[in-house]
């Protein structure tokens, strides 16, 4: 059993962190808390904003940079189209006439598929091992949950079709079975709040039942939500 004191680095623990006996259900983000094919995605996505945003005369590239970072990071977590939506309007407010927001999507989506494809290759060729794509110790973390006998569950505000695949590419499809989800192009059909309200409901479950984990804004943001209104859950455990 490894200790606080193993851990270096950006770990932080509260400090009430205690262990809750109680668990029955458990939660994961997809990108950047067990997945790393999409590595790197701010690379694409910081550019393309910078380019499609019209300029002001006081603009600098490093002002206009840290602007749109900003954007995309507060928005973190959850899915890419409100990403997309913001820039939508920061291109309104400088007076241009911004696309769909959809559009954007699919066009940063068209980006990030050319610089992830070399990996998605790589694992289908089984040129390099699939859990090099993993996050740290997810698949014994995995192993063990699932040897509890805990279901698991998997949201992400990436589109559900993708991560489907790769899940399924890193084999990770069987610890989850049918419950993966992920974003859509009718964005008001998903989100995280609901993938949560969903198992709560579907289980009879208490908000302090459900053990989740995640790397975003939106996973403080709706754990709050779940302390409020579902008689309190086990906070996300962030990856970071």
């Amino acid at each position: 059993m490894l200790s606080k004191n193993s851990f270096h680095g950006l770990v932080e623990f509260a400090p009430g962190f205690a262990p809750r006996r109680n668990l029955s259900h458990v939660l994961f983000d997809f990108d950047g808390t067990l997945s790393l094919i999409r590595q790197g995605w701010p690379e694409v996505m910081v550019p393309m904003f910078v380019e499609m945003l019209p300029r002001r005369a006081d603009d600098t590239d490093e002002s206009v940079r840290q602007l749109l970072y900003d954007d995309i990071m507060r928005l973190n977590g959850k899915q890419t189209i409100y990403q997309m939506m913001q820039l939508a309007e920061r291109i309104k407010e400088r007076g241009g006439q911004p696309k769909d927001p959809l559009w954007y999507k699919h066009e940063y989506l068209r980006r990030l598929d050319e610089r992830i494809h070399s990996r998605l290759e790589d694992i289908r060729a089984s040129t390099v091992a699939r859990d090099a794509f993993l996050v740290h110790g997810t698949r014994a973390l995995m192993d063990s949950l699932q040897a509890r006998g805990l279901p698991l569950y998997l949201a992400s505000g990436t589109d559900e079709q993708f991560v489907k695949n790769e899940a399924e590419l890193l084999d990770l499809t069987r610890y989850f079975g049918p419950h993966i989800y992920g974003a859509k192009d009718d964005y008001k059909s998903f989100s995280k709040k609901m993938v949560i309200e969903r198992i709560l409901r579907e289980n009879t479950i208490s908000g302090e039942q459900l053990l989740a984990f995640g790397d975003g804004y939106v996973e403080i943001q709706n754990t709050r939500w779940t302390n409020g209104n579902a008689s309190g859950s086990r906070p996300w455990a962030r990856m970071s």
